[in-house]
């Protein structure tokens, strides 16, 4: 699951941000004899971002998701002269 990127169009952040997400997995729970858990096949389930802050700014009114094609983009590349 790619993870995105973001920018916050009030100050330009593109570097600290609060994310709040809730993630539900399935696993399979192995005890022993003895009582001791490992846990086997982890797989996410279901995966949600509840909030995105900006930590400049303090709120996420501004936050948005950075398309990754136009971000690399916007960054100049080395001249070769």
């Amino acid at each position: 699951m790619p993870t995105p990127r973001y920018r916050c169009a009030a100050c330009g952040n593109l570097t600290r941000f609060d994310v709040t997400v809730t993630t539900t997995e399935k696993a399979y729970h192995h005890y022993s004899v003895g009582g001791e858990l490992t846990i086997e096949d982890p797989a996410i389930v279901a995966h949600r971002v509840d909030e995105v802050a900006c930590r400049w700014c303090g709120h996420g009114r501004s936050v948005e998701v950075v398309d990754e094609v136009a971000s690399s983009d916007d960054v100049p590349s080395e001249s070769t002269d």
